[in-house]
C-alpha cells in the first residue's frame, strides 16, 4: 500500500509540472497577472448638455396700410347657440286617428250567403274563358292593414312574375292601378284606395277575373244584399 501511494504522488506531482510548463509556455500566468491589475474603467457617459431656453420677443405684427391707422381687432371668444330643428313628428291624436265607428263585423249568415252568390256568378264568368278567384273580404283587407294576399297557385299562373303595377277594372268600367307584388302575392298599395271607392266592408265577397297578367275585372257581391234576398 505504501509503495503504490508514493508512486501515486510522484504522478500527480508530474502532471502538475507538466502543466505549470505548458502554462509558462503559452504565457497564460502573466496574462491573468495583467488582468487583475486592470482597474474597471467606467463607460463613457454622453455629457448631458443644459436646456436651450428660447426667449420670447414681442413681435409687433405689420398691418396693411389700408387699416394701419385703424384700432387693432380684439378677438374675443362668441358664443352662441344653434337653434333647434324639430323633426317632424306623427301625432296620433283623435284627428289621425281611423273612424272605426261604423266597421263592420260581418255574421256567419252573411259570409255564407256572399261566398254562394259569389260562386253563382263565377260559374257565369267561366264560360268567357278568363280565369278567376274568389276572395271574401276580411277586416284586414278592408280596415286595417289594407293588404290582401292571394293564393299562391293563382299568383303563378295568372299574374305578373315579378312586382310591378296591375290595373284593376270595376263593373263601371273604372280602373285603379294598384301595386302586386308578385315574392309576397298579394295586392299592396293603391288596394286601399279601390275599397275605400267601393266601400267594401267584412263579409263582401270579390270576384277577380284575369282578362290578362296585369288587367284584372272585379265583381262584388255585398253582404248587404242578404236582406233582399231574405225579404223576397
Amino acid at each position: 500500500m505504501g509503495i503504490g501511494k508514493l508512486s501515486y504522488e510522484k504522478c500527480r506531482e508530474k502532471r502538475v509540472e507538466e502543466n505549470k510548463k505548458r502554462l509558462e509556455d503559452l504565457n497564460l500566468i502573466h496574462l491573468s497577472q495583467a488582468l487583475k491589475n486592470l482597474s474597471p474603467k467606467s463607460s463613457p457617459m454622453k455629457k448631458l448638455g443644459k436646456p436651450r431656453t428660447v426667449e420670447k420677443k414681442m413681435v409687433q405684427v405689420r398691418r396693411s396700410a389700408r387699416v394701419a391707422n385703424n384700432p387693432a381687432p380684439v378677438y374675443a371668444e362668441i358664443s352662441f347657440s344653434l337653434p333647434r330643428m324639430s323633426s317632424p313628428r306623427k301625432s296620433y291624436g283623435v284627428a289621425r286617428s281611423r273612424d272605426l265607428s261604423n266597421r263592420v263585423i260581418a255574421t256567419d249568415e252573411v259570409r255564407e250567403y256572399t261566398i254562394q252568390e259569389a260562386e253563382k256568378l263565377n260559374a257565369k264568368l267561366n264560360d268567357e274563358g278568363f280565369p278567376t278567384l274568389i276572395r271574401p273580404m276580411l277586416p284586414s283587407h278592408v280596415t286595417g292593414g289594407f293588404w290582401l294576399g292571394l293564393p299562391s297557385d293563382f299568383c303563378r299562373a295568372s299574374l305578373p312574375r315579378d312586382d310591378g303595377m296591375v290595373t284593376l277594372v270595376d263593373e263601371e268600367g273604372d280602373e285603379y292601378p294598384v301595386v302586386y307584388l308578385a315574392r309576397k302575392r298579394g295586392l299592396s298599395g293603391g288596394w286601399k284606395g279601390f275599397a275605400e271607392a267601393h266601400e267594401l266592408v267584412d263579409g263582401d265577397a270579390v270576384i277577380f277575373q284575369v282578362i290578362n297578367r296585369s288587367v284584372l275585372k272585379v265583381y262584388i257581391i255585398r253582404g248587404s244584399g242578404i236582406e233582399t234576398a231574405d225579404s223576397d
